[in-house]
C-alpha cells in the first residue's frame, strides 16, 4: 500500500531569523511523499523576501531535498487564518502543522505516520531549548513536566508538532480566523466531541527554540489565559490536558499578597518605633521573592488575571470567536 502524500505547513510573520533554520530542517524530513506549503504572513522585517527564496518557482535549491516547496504570502490576518490558507492549498491526505521557530527531527512526520491508523490527528513532542535566562529554562521545565505525563491518547493535538487528516479539518471549518490564539486547543475540541483520537507519538519530536524574553513569556501566558476562557465557554464540561497549574498559579499572587499585607499590618501595629525592626519584618517576603523563578511564576499568575478578565470582557462583547452571554455556542 502506497504511503499517503503528506503536506507540511509553516506561517510567519516577521520572524526572518528564524526562516531558514525551520525550512531546513522541514526540508530534511525523511517520510516521502512529501510537500512543504510555507505562509508569510504580511511580514515586514525581510521574512516575505527570505522565505519566497525557498519557492520553488524563484529557484531550485539542493537544500529542498526534493520536495516540492511551495510559498504563499497574505496580508497580517493571523496565524489562524495562515494555517487556513495552507490548509486549502494543500493537497496532502494529511496536514501536519509547526511553527516557524521550531527545528523538527529529521523522522518527525515519518514517526507520526507510523502511528496514524485509526487516528484523526496525531501529535508529536515538543522540545523546548533551556536557554540562558531563568524565564527559557523554566519554560523548558515547564513543557517537559506536561509531556512527560502523557498517555497514547490526549485531548490537545499541539499546534508545533501535529498532523490533521485534511478532509476532516476542512469539514470541520478549519482554522477559523476568529479564533485569534489556542487554535489548535479548539480544533482538538472538535475532533474529541465527533469521537475522533488524537494520538500522541513520543518519538515525533519537534525543537524550539529557548523562550528567553520575559515580557513575551508573560504575553503569551496572557493570551493563553484570555484563550481558555472562550474554549470553557464554548466547550463546557470538556476534558482536556493542557490546562497545567493554572489554578495554581491564580491562587500564587493572592497568597503572596496575603503575607504582604499581613506583615506590613504587623509591622505598623508593633509597639516597636525602631524603623529597622519595621523593616526586618518584610524580610522574609523580600527573600522569597529574591529567587528569579518565584518572581516569574508571580508575575505569570499576575498576567493570567488579566488574561482571564480579557476573555471575560470578549464574552461580554461576543469578540474574538465568543459566542453572548446567556447564549448556546455555534460548535
Amino acid at each position: 500500500m502506497a504511503s499517503p502524500l503528506i503536506s507540511i505547513t509553516v506561517c510567519v510573520r516577521n520572524g526572518a531569523h528564524w526562516i531558514d533554520d525551520c525550512m531546513a530542517a522541514l526540508c530534511a524530513q525523511t517520510y516521502r511523499p512529501l510537500e512543504i506549503i510555507a505562509v508569510d504572513d504580511g511580514s515586514t522585517d525581510g521574512g516575505r523576501e527570505k522565505l519566497l527564496s525557498w519557492d520553488d518557482s524563484s529557484a531550485v535549491r539542493s537544500e529542498s531535498n526534493g520536495i516540492p516547496v511551495r510559498v504563499l504570502t497574505q496580508q497580517p490576518l493571523g496565524l489562524s487564518a495562515g494555517r487556513n490558507f495552507a490548509l486549502n492549498e494543500a493537497v496532502g491526505e494529511w496536514v501536519a502543522i509547526t511553527d516557524i521557530d521550531c527545528r523538527p527531527e529529521p523522522d518527525w512526520i515519518e514517526q507520526m505516520e507510523k502511528s496514524s491508523s485509526g487516528a484523526e490527528a496525531v501529535t508529536g513532542q515538543a522540545i523546548f531549548d533551556s536557554g540562558k535566562t531563568a524565564v527559557s529554562r523554566l519554560r523548558a521545565d515547564i513543557i517537559a513536566e506536561k509531556y512527560a505525563g502523557r498517555k497514547d491518547e490526549v485531548t490537545l493535538a499541539n499546534g508545533p508538532c501535529s498532523m490533521f487528516i485534511r478532509e476532516n479539518l476542512i469539514q470541520r471549518g478549519g482554522f477559523d480566523p476568529a479564533w485569534y490564539h489556542a487554535e489548535d486547543m479548539e480544533v482538538s475540541m472538535k475532533i474529541l466531541q465527533s469521537g475522533g483520537v488524537i494520538r500522541y507519538v513520543p518519538n515525533a519530536i519537534v525543537n524550539h527554540v529557548a523562550e528567553e524574553s520575559l515580557i513575551i513569556f508573560l504575553s503569551k501566558r496572557r493570551r493563553d489565559a484570555r484563550a481558555h476562557v472562550r474554549i470553557m465557554r464554548t466547550y463546557r464540561g470538556a476534558k482536556h490536558d493542557f490546562t497545567g497549574k493554572m489554578l495554581t498559579l491564580l491562587l500564587r499572587p493572592l497568597m503572596y499578597a496575603a503575607i504582604t499585607i499581613l506583615i506590613a499590618i504587623d509591622a505598623t501595629n508593633s509597639l516597636e518605633t525602631n524603623l529597622f525592626y519595621r523593616f526586618s519584618g518584610f524580610l522574609p517576603l523580600i527573600l522569597i521573592l529574591s529567587f528569579p523563578k518565584v518572581r516569574i511564576i508571580l508575575l505569570w499568575g499576575y498576567a493570567l488575571y488579566i488574561g482571564v478578565a480579557q476573555g471575560w470582557l470578549d464574552a461580554v462583547f461576543a469578540r474574538n470567536g465568543h459566542h453572548r452571554i446567556f447564549t448556546k455556542p455555534k460548535k
